[in-house]
């Protein structure tokens, strides 16, 4: 009899184990990235999104960047073109878009073409300052990830104290 109850405990032990074990795989794998803003905004976390965007007929990886001080939630678009890439991110505060090729990577207003999905920079929480300061931000060519790390950290400087989010120290 304690046989019995000793297996079923060793099962029921082995099962809650496992059941952790690839819990937690499942978690750690969707993190991307974590880093620091060194902003009011606190710690960045970005990760994977499940679903992929596809904007004027090109399917793009996105990806979603939280903070740890601060609600904002961003999404970033991923977008591949010859010899460069477009990071569209996308909030309700504000959405901007940063591009990469051979020579630099920096922060640009949205194109147009995403106007016709409802998104555009607004100058209304746009911090011009910062703005300009991110038109170059490095030599170009990042990996995606490298990408959203530097955004991550930048985005929250970006906004203007009266947006209701400021991230300035």
């Amino acid at each position: 009899m304690k046989t019995k109850i000793n297996q079923a405990m060793k099962k029921i032990f082995t099962t809650a184990v496992l059941i952790m074990i690839i819990g937690t795989a499942a978690l750690a794998k969707k993190a991307v990235a974590e880093g620091e803003t060194h902003s009011k905004f606190g710690d960045y976390r970005i990760e994977k999104a499940d679903t992929r965007v596809t904007i004027e007929g090109v399917d793009c990886k996105t990806y979603k960047i939280s903070y740890r001080e601060n609600p904002l939630e961003l999404t970033v678009v991923v977008k591949r073109e010859k010899g460069s890439r477009k990071f569209y991110v996308l909030s309700d505060r504000l959405s901007v878009q940063y591009k990469w090729n051979k020579d630099y990577f920096g922060i640009e207003r949205l194109d147009k073409s995403l106007n016709q999905l409802g998104y555009t920079t607004s100058d209304e929480n746009l911090n011009r300052q910062a703005y300009f300061h991110q038109k170059v931000l490095c030599p170009g060519l990042l990996l995606d990830r490298e990408s959203a790390r530097m955004i991550a950290a930048f985005y929250p400087m970006l906004l203007t104290p009266d947006s209701g989010m400021f991230a300035g120290k």
